[in-house]
């Protein structure tokens, strides 16, 4: 065990079964920006449960095997928290050398779920995430309707119904779009590849109308509170108080803020180009006063000298730039501790205030469009769904 990262216990780790393991383990850690104290935590800890696993040596492990190995139970309650991070760090890193065994599928016709998958990753090409969604959606669909060892050439419409009547109590129309698509898909593979007797994917979508939601836009007085109520001194909270202003004066997607860099800031003439990626063009925006204390303060205070290009960086390690949906993260965890009532608004409804506040004051919906990185201006109309407070305003009084 290389000293530099354990010089206590670097004989100790090197003579036991599992020293190669360890060394492999903190190399990665290191490539993958963690810092000394961290590396000698994690490593501690995973030495900590290998000894007591009583295994020989570590190849390869099933993702059941690993969470039995950190079973909370068998830790102490202050330290389990700790063990936790240490398996989801093994994780990835048994993961990253090809040594970490996806877990089987079980429940009602699992070998049936199982060749879905590869059909949907070989021949449909989805991603992971989205053949994720589809077997979620299978498996809730097959274990409501194959209770009790029925045959899946037993399904007929009434059960494909019943199921979307009890879905349709649980999500919204546009979720059961989504919903149905999935489950389209599943009764259209059953029939083509003789599973099914008849077809069962003839299933009528709820019908959805543009704009037919409320407005998104948080009102402005509530904008203001939110950004007054971060704390700058907590962890992170110069860090996530620049992110959210960005969005809330500037219109920012997530992934604009996600992909600035230090270089897009033009510090003597207080300009920053934001490259749109929906247009795919620099757009070069003014800086505030205010704007600049805020970056200023963070750059400062928080940000620690790092040869990433990014502005934002992530608080906890490893270390490496915020990611887009870790936006969406800091407006909950700061909406939440701000106390204010904002339950079902995202980071996005940020972006729609900065709309309707151009609005407000008379500015154009083509020059919002641009501002916003929108190629039409029915794109933009989304971000200015009817405010019932504004349509009462323009009532004419009765004759």
């Amino acid at each position: 065990m290389a000293r530099v990262w354990f010089p206590r216990s670097s004989l100790r780790y090197a003579r036991s079964p599992f020293g190669a393991e360890l060394q492999d383990f903190a190399d990665w850690l290191d490539s993958a920006g963690y810092s000394r104290a961290n590396i000698g935590g994690h490593a501690r800890r995973l030495f900590a449960v290998l000894s007591r696993s009583g295994m020989k040596a570590v190849r390869r492990l099933p993702v059941a095997r690993l969470q039995r190995l950190f079973d909370p139970r068998r830790m102490s309650t202050c330290r389990s928290h700790s063990f936790r991070s240490t398996e989801r760090v093994y994780a990835r890193f048994l993961k990253c050398r090809g040594r970490l065994l996806p877990p089987s599928l079980t429940g009602p016709a699992a070998s049936l779920r199982q060749i879905y998958s590869e059909y949907l990753s070989d021949v449909r090409g989805f991603s992971a995430p989205t053949i994720e969604a589809h077997l979620f959606t299978v498996k809730d669909f097959l274990e409501e309707t194959l209770r009790g060892g029925r045959a899946l050439k037993a399904l007929t419409f009434a059960d494909v119904e019943r199921y979307l009547a009890r879905r349709s109590q649980t999500v919204t129309r546009q979720t059961l779009q989504h919903v149905i698509a999935h489950l389209r898909g599943f009764l259209r593979y059953g029939f083509s590849a003789g599973l099914l007797t008849r077809r069962l994917d003839e299933i009528d979508t709820p019908r959805t109308y543009r704009d037919e939601l409320p407005p998104r836009a948080l009102p402005w007085a509530q904008v203001t509170a939110l950004l007054r109520s971060i704390d700058c001194s907590s962890k992170g909270g110069r860090r996530d108080a620049a992110v959210l202003h960005l969005m809330a004066y500037y219109g920012l997607r997530p992934s604009e803020i996600a992909t600035l860099r230090l270089d897009a800031i033009d510090w003597q003439a207080r300009t920053v180009r934001i490259s749109q990626r929906k247009t795919r063009s620099d757009l070069v925006l003014p800086l505030m006063p205010r704007t600049m204390t805020l970056l200023r303060g963070y750059i400062k205070h928080e940000r620690e000298a790092s040869p990433i290009p990014y502005l934002f960086l992530r608080v906890r390690r490893p270390a490496g730039p915020l990611m887009h949906y870790g936006v969406g993260d800091i407006f909950h965890t700061r909406a939440a501790q701000s106390g204010l009532p904002l339950e079902g608004y995202s980071s996005y409804s940020l972006r729609h205030s900065f709309a309707m506040r151009l609005l407000q004051r008379n500015v154009g919906v083509k020059a919002i469009g641009d501002l916003l990185g929108h190629r039409s201006l029915e794109a933009t109309c989304v971000y200015l769904r009817l405010d019932t407070a504004a349509l009462r305003a323009v009532g004419l009084p009765l004759p």
